[in-house]
């Protein structure tokens, strides 16, 4: 079982807006493939995004820089697999890459007909993982919150 993948690639002209920076709906797309990409590695099986939480861009992307996305495993639940996933970008020609977004997205195992099925469970070994682990549990409660909130303006 593998507990991170990476896709990296080009932004191209198709991905920018009209400001010529990258759309966040690009960036959002690439969060769930790569996410998606760790799920599966993990789990084994198919598996469907639930939740994305406190998706923050810290800077855009622009056409032609080299993005890199990271989904790293930092907690599973029965049938849950909270996933952090940092999005990184340069200019292939001069720089370093730099961090441009975040967030954490929450998927589920399902089988072939779409039912929620166990995933293994991840322990966590280092003082990072813990750390890691702690984070998700954190979000896990606040977006608990949330939904609370939300659900008296519905």
């Amino acid at each position: 079982m593998e507990r991170e993948a990476t896709l990296r690639f080009f932004a191209e002209p198709g991905d920018v807006n009209f400001y010529g920076k990258v759309f966040g709906g690009a960036v959002m797309q690439w969060i769930d493939l790569a996410g998606y990409a760790c799920a599966a590695a993990w789990c084994g099986t198919a598996s469907v995004t639930i939740y994305v939480g406190g998706i923050r861009f810290y800077k855009p992307i622009l056409v032609g820089h080299l993005v890199e996305v990271t989904a790293k495993l930092i907690h599973t639940g029965r049938t849950t697999m909270h996933i952090a996933v940092d999005v990184c970008s340069k200019d292939p020609k001069v720089g370093e890459y730099a961090k441009t977004t975040h967030c954490v997205i929450v998927f589920v195992a399902v089988d072939d007909k779409g039912a929620t099925i166990p995933v293994p469970k991840w322990v966590p070994v280092t003082e990072e993982d813990r750390q890691l682990e702690s984070y998700a549990l954190k979000l896990m409660a606040l977006s608990k919150q949330l939904e609370q909130e939300m659900a008296l303006h519905m």
